[in-house]
């Protein structure tokens, strides 16, 4: 449950950075966002983004660990532990949010320009951009691949280890168990990744 915890907070800050302003987008017929203010929504919503693909790896590990080490789950995942992984997680997301936020916003933007969305992020951004901006979409491809492609993978191979054990077992009850263990977070990926 504590990266359950987590995870809900980690939602709800994101649910808090970006629907705001879309409410206030609905509401008024002028919908603009001063650069500040998109700088400030970018900087969250991309650090709460990078934090939830790294925790949703560590949950998987998690499960991967609950499903094959049962009895010494809790010896190997220990509170400290489990705190010192969600640190990561938030750290991570925070030092990516460091590095791509100031070269986005470095770019000369097009005047009469407008973000066509109601959250501030990268593609949005480069797109507004008068000059080149192959380096920022580098950046923001090698970011992608660690950021998204990596953790992804090592869900899915944690997943399917955990499938392939779990469909070897002969126990319904253990089966049924295992999947129940491992089901809310994969309803959690597949919408997230979706």
């Amino acid at each position: 449950y504590f990266f359950l915890s987590n995870l809900s907070f980690l939602d709800l800050c994101f649910t808090i950075s970006c629907v705001p302003r879309m409410l206030v987008n609905l509401w008024e017929p002028k919908k603009t966002i001063i650069l500040l203010g998109c700088s400030v929504q970018f900087f969250i919503f991309l650090s709460l983004g990078t934090t939830e693909c790294i925790l949703l790896t560590v949950m998987a590990f998690d499960r991967y660990m609950a499903i094959f080490k049962p009895l010494r789950h809790a010896t190997i995942a220990h509170l400290c532990l489990c705190w010192q992984l969600a640190s990561v997680a938030w750290v991570i997301g925070l030092v990516e949010s460091v590095v791509q936020t100031p070269s986005t916003l470095r770019l000369p933007f097009c005047p009469h320009q407008q973000v066509d969305d109601f959250v501030c992020e990268v593609p949005a951004l480069i797109r507004l951009s008068c000059e080149d901006t192959s380096y920022n979409e580098i950046q923001m491809a090698v970011a992608s691949v660690f950021i998204l492609a990596v953790p992804l993978s090592l869900i899915l191979v944690s997943y399917g280890a955990i499938a392939w054990a779990v469909l070897r077992t002969n126990s319904a009850k253990g089966q049924r168990k295992a999947f129940g263990t491992c089901s809310s977070h994969l309803t959690v990926v597949t919408l997230f990744y979706s």
